[in-house]
């Protein structure tokens, strides 16, 4: 599921070269696996995989804010986790509104593309995952990226018991339940994460700026 808090400010994480490099890796697959299940899933017609994309889409953000802004001023990380919520909201809503314009017709998505790349995502998945095994008991910022992995190989699952509902009724609406509530999750991490950041800059630039009817009288005095 897309997680919004992936790029926890607890400890700058960069400091350990081998997380480094895990992240670095975890990038990568996501990246590949977003940009791969997105063309099959339209490729498809199964918006249960255009869905668990979102996912995909959503880690591959995180490592790379986690990669190239964690260990800068706060209102940059503010404003990249900005973009990355507005990106995910955004592809969310997508799929969500695609999903309710087919559930007004009778196409059918092809079960054995879903099955295919589903059980491809969670192996994915699954080999993020244990990469990101030993960090499990770090700090804020290291156990959630490992929540979050672990959270997606579940919702990879959520995506073939689709594929085999689809292949067991011969209908798209094992497809629509699952990309309807996977990407409802993704509209709630992409709120969450621009609310948060929104609240970020919002009290960095308080911070930075104080109230003038504050500042005067001190001055005066």
């Amino acid at each position: 599921m897309v997680c919004s808090s992936c790029a926890s400010d607890a400890r700058d994480p960069t400091a350990d070269k081998r997380w480094r490099r895990v992240l670095w890796v975890a990038l990568a697959i996501n990246a590949a696996m977003f940009a791969g299940e997105i063309v099959a899933g339209l490729a498809s017609g199964s918006r249960a995989l255009q869905a668990d994309a979102l996912d995909f889409l959503g880690d591959a953000a995180n490592y790379a804010i986690s990669l190239g802004v964690a260990g800068m001023a706060l209102r940059w990380r503010s404003r990249a986790a900005l973009l990355k919520g507005a990106t995910i909201f955004a592809f969310g809503l997508y799929v969500l509104v695609t999903t309710i314009v087919a559930a007004f017709g009778d196409g059918v998505p092809r079960a054995e593309t879903m099955g295919i790349v589903g059980t491809l995502a969670l192996v994915a998945n699954g080999a993020v995952a244990l990469m990101l095994y030993r960090y499990r008991s770090g700090d804020a910022n290291m156990r959630s990226v490992w929540i979050c992995s672990r959270n997606d190989a579940i919702g990879n699952l959520a995506v073939l018991a689709a594929a085999v509902g689809v292949l067991g009724t011969g209908t798209q609406w094992p497809d629509l339940i699952v990309a309807a509530i996977m990407a409802a999750l993704g509209i709630s991490g992409g709120l969450q994460i621009l609310r948060q950041a929104t609240d970020e800059l919002r009290g960095n630039t308080a911070h930075a700026e104080p109230d003038r009817a504050q500042v005067l009288p001190a001055v005066m005095k």
